[in-house]
């Protein structure tokens, strides 16, 4: 089991000490306000991890500490690895960013989108093109969530049981053909709507590979870069590193809810927010994509391959904010911030809410989990808690520019 470490001092990476222990003071108030249990945060410049902070409790009742081998439930932190398992698979030539869905997923043959209506009256036609894989990387197919609450094919994912993005009692492949009988919400390739996509994009890597998808990303991304303790399950001698998940209350502490069903493989393998993972898994992770492809001799993908994955691939070049019609993404934390394939991309500094580097890439998870790579900083950050919050909890923009004022150079 390998476990990350503070590998060099702050000032040598060009870090100052003091503003990373503001850094550090301003989390620890959230843990003694009873906002979160515990935390890590790890900051690390040219790969050498210089600031690395366990505070707080990965289980309240029990008195465990947060350690840094504590395993997290990184759910949407998930997408990138899947998409980076899709990648490889284009590389070989066995799939194309340009491949219809239904070429590899019959069931997306012929869809319709929603053309107006709601309810038994919703009115649709047919697509006037097929979604493609990059639609599914980038979050511009026309999928959605059920739980949106803001549109009327929203309601018809509920409808089909999909509350939680899985149809009860099925496998992928089931809940994937679950979508595909439901219309589109706007026509492929127009609008970014951030989705299911990525679990339609898991099933297309289990057809295309011919494995199930948790064997195929153990075997050719977690497996090669030593990301030795990230999995879709744990097993029982992981099980006692694996935080608790609590759930944000009304009166703004938090109590334990129930998270993945992780003791054992699960029948549903969900490349969009499966996977558990330790900080030194996800400090791997974001090395392979900060030196474009390749890590201790091993490389997954070429530089070109990331640089594209890296990059903003939104329609006309646009912002998230800009497909804000939608109260789910009409947020300020969109300004200046595009999609790539799996990643979100900082396109306008100026315009971020938080300080941010040009180029800027990662992804969060539901659970209050994140991570970024600044190329031009060198510069990888991730913060890891275990809590699912209503509204109040809005940690990045104040973690991203605490991070900020402590680079020197």
């Amino acid at each position: 089991m390998a476990q990350l470490r503070q590998e060099v001092d702050p000032g040598e990476a060009g870090l100052d000490a003091k503003a990373l222990d503001r850094l550090d003071q301003h989390f620890a108030h959230y843990v003694d306000e009873g906002r979160l249990p515990g935390y890590l945060v790890a900051v690390a410049r040219g790969g050498r991890v210089a600031h690395l902070t366990t505070h707080g409790r990965r289980d309240i009742a029990a008195g465990l500490p947060v350690e840094a081998d504590t395993l997290w439930r990184i759910y949407s932190m998930t997408k990138p690895v899947t998409s980076v398992a899709a990648l490889i698979l284009m590389e070989e030539g066995r799939l194309s960013l340009d491949d219809p869905v239904a070429r590899h997923l019959p069931a997306f043959a012929d869809p319709q989108v929603y053309e107006g209506g709601s309810g038994s009256g919703i009115r649709t036609r047919p697509a006037a093109q097929p979604p493609l894989i990059r639609h599914l990387m980038t979050h511009t197919a026309g999928l959605t969530f059920a739980f949106y609450h803001n549109h009327p094919v929203d309601a018809l994912y509920r409808e089909a049981g999909l509350d939680s993005a899985v149809l009860p009692g099925s496998d992928l492949a089931g809940t994937v053909d679950a979508y595909a009988r439901l219309p589109l919400q706007f026509e492929p390739g127009t609008e970014w709507n951030y989705s299911v996509a990525t679990n339609v994009l898991g099933r297309v890597i289990e057809v295309v590979s011919g494995q199930p998808l948790d064997m195929f990303v153990t075997e050719r991304v977690l497996g090669p870069l030593g990301m030795t303790d990230a999995g879709f399950c744990v097993t029982d001698a992981q099980a006692p590193r694996l935080s608790e998940l609590y759930g944000e209350t009304d009166a703004g502490g938090i109590e334990p809810i129930a998270g993945l069903p992780l003791r054992g493989r699960p029948r549903f393998l969900s490349g969009s927010g499966g996977l558990v993972a330790s900080a030194y898994d996800v400090h791997r992770f974001m090395e392979l994509l900060r030196r474009r492809g390749e890590l201790d001799g091993v490389r997954l993908l070429a530089d070109e391959t990331v640089d594209l994955m890296t990059s903003n691939q939104l329609p006309g070049g646009a912002d998230l904010r800009a497909f804000g019609s939608r109260p789910a993404h009409d947020e300020p934390g969109n300004d200046g911030v595009g999609f790539g394939l799996g990643v979100s991309v900082v396109i306008d500094p100026e315009r971020t809410q938080a300080p941010s580097g040009p180029g800027t890439f990662g992804w969060s998870g539901v659970a209050t989990t994140t991570f970024w790579v600044d190329p031009g900083r060198d510069l990888t950050v991730q913060f890891m808690t275990q809590v699912r919050p209503k509204s109040s909890l809005r940690l990045f923009p104040d973690l991203k520019r605490l991070v900020h004022e402590a680079v020197t150079d």
